[in-house]
């Protein structure tokens, strides 16, 4: 049976919850090739004390790793808030060709919240799908500052 976009979101909010033990913002992604996770990552700014520890870069880094490439071409990311500036840049760059979110980010998104990164002249596009159990993710985030305040 062939996951749909919403059981892969699923997995990403499953792995949002890794970050919750260490204080970090409950973000999760993964990436997947040919209906196989191919990397995950959730955020590790707080545990790490490091500033790149986004949960695109976590998982891009893992794809690298397992694919043995920095292309990864053919791969669909999974995220549950759309992608900063940063992440953007890392997704344009190793040539991911689907981005799927759950929320929008309207502080810092670069899927069209604050700016569109793909509409700039890089020299590769990214499919876009956005609100992908986007009430899941909202809800998720929402809890999580709740707590916090």
């Amino acid at each position: 049976m062939k996951l749909q976009h919403s059981d892969y979101m699923d997995i990403a909010l499953e792995q949002a919850q890794n970050a919750l033990p260490h204080g970090d913002v409950p973000i999760g992604c993964i990436i997947v090739k040919d209906s196989n996770i191919v990397g995950r990552g959730y955020n590790t700014r707080e545990r790490d004390k490091n500033a790149l520890g986004h949960a695109e870069l976590v998982a891009i880094n893992d794809a690298c790793k397992n694919l043995a490439s920095w292309r990864l071409s053919g791969c669909t990311l999974y995220v549950t808030l759309e992608p900063c500036p940063m992440c953007m840049g890392a997704i344009i760059n190793s040539r991911i060709d689907l981005v799927v979110f759950g929320a929008l980010d309207s502080k810092a998104g670069c899927c069209g919240s604050v700016i569109d990164l793909n509409e700039q002249s890089f020299n590769h596009k990214v499919e876009i799908l956005a609100g992908i159990r986007e009430l899941k993710c909202q809800k998720t985030l929402r809890n999580f500052f709740q707590k916090l305040r």
